[in-house]
């Protein structure tokens, strides 16, 4: 990876949920909100709330004793007013940094937030939002959401929430969160600056249950091969990835490749379900295995999948984590797909949470998951360097790891063999059958300030409603052959950019224009066609998108390589 793109403190979400850019990869869209991702939402969860029997109090009792001293003697006795309860949270937190790095403390708002990455909706006022230094702009309001009922617009700036300003000073996503969300049936009024209007404009939105979903897209690329798109493993996952996979076989699937990349993780029984429906007989998926045997658990395939048999490819990236590497590490010790991209995060440890009793959580890592072949997955950690543990994506890059596969280091020692006699390691991620450098050609500075802001969003936003009537009467397959982004209305971007004060260069804006411009495009689909799809799904999106996306086009030249694999030609790795 080049050098680090900063998009100046940029932060996104969907009121709960993360938003979804077409950008990927590079480390200010990526490797922060992943790590967020992964820390407080993605891990690998077991379904438990509390903690059978308990271990000997008597060292326990005399820390908590210790403790308490000192906090009521702070309380009682120290110069100057403090909150205590920031003090217990600092402290806890501190605490858990002498475990490893994905145990974690959250406060009840944060535990809120996180829980619902992986519930199947929440209640709101149905937007994405971005914030761009300390203003929140509409990123898309969702089809058929409230806000869009009530006419807020993509690119609009959310200014004041029932006439109070969001947030003092530095706009936090919590404070953002904590403003929109409500009970559905209650009204809130926001306050909307859009470009173009002197004054700013209330909306009062009616709050409503805003359904998430986990897969993003679910077409046929051509009369036999299928493309599945999993963005985290949540409680609908399996249930929407079933019917996705019904859908596309009953189209005439008989090859499929399933997109795991930037997927943070979610729950393991979703993710072994998935695993399950690809592979035959009852073949171990993964087991788990920590200090007290109540953790310890094998899971098995157990029932008859929908494509046991059929090429199938399966995309990882350093994006892709937890729940995503027991699925793809799965796969890959049975020879059933052939696992193409980078090598994926290193993610091998279970949390369970735990609600305590102010309700904020703990996830506890409680176990380690270990694949078929007996690969842990866990990357290396010092407990107490968290700071070293996040810089390993950096530290990827500087190796050149996401553009040479001889870059990838491993253990020799840590060697395992799939069923087939394949060679594969443990110890930091799954390593791809295939590797497909990062194509970083088009990413550059002027780039991420464009995407910081929303110069492409609001330009395709304006490109719709100039075009939509036309467009609206245009079937997609019409759109995506004849639909072009022309040089004078590339022209017409640069000059909006300019006047928000981001300086031109014509060289970095040559290396991103045909990316810019195929952004534009698949923005324009998603506006036009979402609305049409109730499962959630941004198919017009993505089937745009693809056309820029060089490891997608790649592994579409795979699956002679994994036909071969599943039919146990491919006896070796082969690169």
């Amino acid at each position: 990876m080049e050098k680090e793109n900063n998009a100046e403190n940029e932060l996104r979400g969907r009121e709960f949920s993360s938003s979804k850019s077409g950008i990927q990869n590079d480390k200010a869209t990526v490797r922060l909100p992943m790590l967020l991702g992964i820390t407080l939402a993605g891990g690998m969860l077991i379904g438990a709330t509390f903690f059978g029997a308990t271990k000997s109090m008597n060292g326990i009792g005399r820390g908590y004793t210790k403790y308490r001293e000192v906090l009521q003697l702070i309380e009682n006795n120290y110069v100057d007013s403090v909150n205590t309860d920031e003090l217990v949270d600092y402290s806890i937190e501190k605490m858990l940094e002498k475990l490893d790095p994905h145990t974690a403390y959250m406060n009840p708002q944060d535990a809120v937030a996180a829980r619902s990455q992986l519930e199947g909706g929440f209640d709101g006022i149905g937007v994405e939002f971005n914030i761009y230094k300390d203003t929140v702009y509409v990123v898309t309001p969702l089809a058929g959401g409230p806000s869009e009922a009530v006419g807020i617009r993509s690119g609009d700036k959310i200014i004041e929430v029932d006439n109070k300003p969001l947030g003092n000073g530095k706009i936090e996503n919590s404070a953002v969160f904590k403003a929109l969300r409500g009970k559905r049936g209650t009204d809130v009024k926001l306050t909307i600056l859009r470009k173009g209007d002197p004054k700013p404009k209330d909306f009062t939105v009616t709050r409503d249950r805003i359904p998430t979903y986990s897969i993003d897209a679910a077409y046929m690329i051509d009369n036999k091969t299928g493309y599945i798109k999993i963005n985290r493993f949540s409680e609908t996952t399996y249930d929407e990835f079933k019917t996705a996979l019904a859908s596309l076989k009953a189209k005439g699937m008989t090859q499929l490749m399933m997109d795991l990349r930037n997927n943070p993780g979610g729950y393991m029984d979703r993710a072994t379900n998935i695993a399950d429906e690809f592979i035959s007989g009852n073949k171990l998926l993964v087991y788990t295995d920590g200090k007290d045997n109540r953790y310890d658990r094998k899971t098995y395939a157990h029932i008859a999948g929908q494509f046991e048999e059929g090429a199938l490819v399966v995309l990882v990236d350093e994006g892709s984590a937890s729940a995503s590497e027991i699925v793809s590490g799965a796969l890959q010790d049975h020879d059933r797909a052939l696992i193409a991209g980078r090598r994926s995060f290193g993610k091998g440890l279970v949390q369970m949470p735990v609600t305590l009793s102010d309700g904020s959580e703990l996830r506890l890592t409680i176990s380690r998951y270990y694949t078929p072949s007996g690969r842990s997955i866990q990357k290396p950690y010092i407990p107490g360097h968290e700071g070293d543990y996040e810089k390993d994506l950096e530290l990827r890059s500087k190796r050149g790891e996401y553009y040479i596969a001889d870059s990838i280091k491993n253990d020799p020692k840590l060697k395992f063999k799939t069923d087939g006699g394949r060679i594969v390691y443990g110890g930091g991620g799954i390593t791809p059958d295939y590797f497909i450098p990062r194509d970083s050609t088009w990413q550059t500075a002027y780039l991420v300030q464009l995407y910081g802001k929303s110069i492409i969003r609001e330009f395709a936003m304006e490109y719709t409603n100039d075009n939509k009537q036309k467009l609206e009467k245009m079937p997609f397959a019409e759109f995506n052959r004849t639909v072009t982004i022309t040089d004078e209305q590339m022209n017409r971007l640069v000059k909006d950019a300019t006047a928000e004060g981001i300086k031109f260069n014509e060289k970095e804006y040559n290396r991103s224009k045909n990316y810019i411009r195929n952004q534009i495009k698949a923005l324009v689909a998603r506006a036009v066609y979402q609305k049409d799809n109730k499962s959630g799904q941004n198919n017009e999106f993505f089937r745009v998108i693809s056309q820029t996306d060089d490891t997608y086009q790649k592994a579409l030249q795979l699956f002679d390589r994994a036909d071969k694999l599943e039919h146990g030609a491919m006896t070796y790795n082969q690169k």
